[in-house]
């Protein structure tokens, strides 16, 4: 293992320095805090997106500015291992743990970035794979935060309504019934249920329902049961149906994927939670030799990190239920225009980055 890693690892890199820019984006009453890290070096400069969601988090980075001192790598695998040690929350310790990791992939594809433009390379080069047509999803609640009706199938439609062949990903919530659940089966073809079973604590936690596990993995029996809370309740239910589990959150790690007590059939894969692309590269590998699939998710990101995800995910799993649809599919507005999927690949001529 490590062979993608090694392919770009030596490629030589020069920082001469950095800046924080940021691009929060309204969604009705939810803001998308996000902040581009910009390396720039020998006339080039290379983007990478820090998707923390604590907005506090945002503006304290902002705040402190370029501090730390990238200059002194050499190459890639060197800036990465210098930003590996650094506290990237210097200022105040993150909300959640789990921003370290955010924060790190946005230092790290944003040197991804510069070190192929200063090379005169594409990822896709670098790593010796043809992006291909990209599969997508659209992941949506439908219950918008904060909203007193509760649940109902108008996400769906709108989005159905402009883009008919549209998949989707569900978090399915407690206010649920058969008769929403039988509309949603008539309206849609659903690929990923994502039952929020590791969620504590935030605004898109779950009370776990057995009885609601067992009818949605009942009504779409094709669809991914993602991140369930496994307990002496829901296990019974769960056990036959181990081949459909899959994983989101409580993968960080390679070494999280190898402990899982099912061996999965697919896992989700976010770029970001693994935090660096060396764990990120080992995971793709690992799970290609054993035969695991997977399906990419996204963070929400709204600038040059969404193009990377999609960039990634039509490198190493294009054919999947990628939850890495162009973010205008998350605007309640719906805008017109957007690229269906299976959406073709536009890599730019270098760098990590999508055009």
């Amino acid at each position: 293992m490590g062979e993608l890693w090694e392919r770009i690892e030596s490629l030589p890199i020069a920082i001469e320095g950095y800046e924080l820019t940021g691009h929060d984006r309204e969604y009705g009453s939810f803001t998308r805090p996000s902040t581009l890290v910009r390396l720039r070096g020998g006339g080039e400069e290379g983007i990478g997106e820090d998707v923390v969601y604590d907005v506090l988090d945002h503006i304290a980075h902002r705040d402190v500015g370029a501090v730390h001192d990238l200059t002194g790598a050499g190459t890639l695998g060197e800036l990465c291992a210098l930003v590996g040690e650094l506290d990237l929350f210097g200022a105040a310790a993150p909300a959640m743990e789990a921003s370290r990791h955010y924060r790190r992939w946005a230092f790290e594809s944003a040197a991804l970035d510069l070190a192929l433009r200063q090379n005169g390379l594409s990822l896709h080069e670098a790593v010796g794979r043809e992006p291909q047509p990209l599969t997508f999803v659209c992941s949506t609640r439908l219950t918008a935060f904060g909203d007193e009706a509760g649940s109902s199938t108008e996400p769906i439609r709108k989005r159905l309504a402009k883009y008919p062949g549209l998949a989707f990903k569900l978090d399915p919530e407690n206010d649920w019934t058969p008769e929403l659940i039988a509309e949603i089966g008539e309206l849609a073809t659903v690929r990923v249920l994502d039952l929020k079973g590791h969620y504590r604590g935030t605004p898109v936690d779950v009370e776990t329902d057995p009885e609601l596990y067992g009818q949605v993995a009942a009504a779409f029996p094709e669809a991914y049961l993602e991140d369930p809370d496994v307990n002496g309740e829901t296990r019974p239910l769960l056990e036959p149906l181990a081949d459909r589990v899959t994983w989101d959150a409580p993968l960080h790690s390679l070494a999280d994927v190898e402990a899982l007590e099912w061996t999965p059939r697919a896992i989700n894969s976010k770029p970001s939670r693994f935090g660096s692309i060396r764990e990120l590269f080992s995971v793709y590998e690992h799970c290609e030799a054993n035969g695991i699939a997977i399906y990419g998710g996204g963070q929400g990101e709204v600038e040059v990190g969404r193009g990377q995800i999609q960039y990634l995910a039509s490198l190493f799993h294009p054919d999947t239920p990628n939850d890495t649809a162009p973010s205008g599919y998350n605007d309640p507005a719906v805008p017109s225009g957007l690229p269906a999927s299976p959406m073709d690949p536009v890599p730019a001529p270098t760098g990590f980055r999508w055009a």
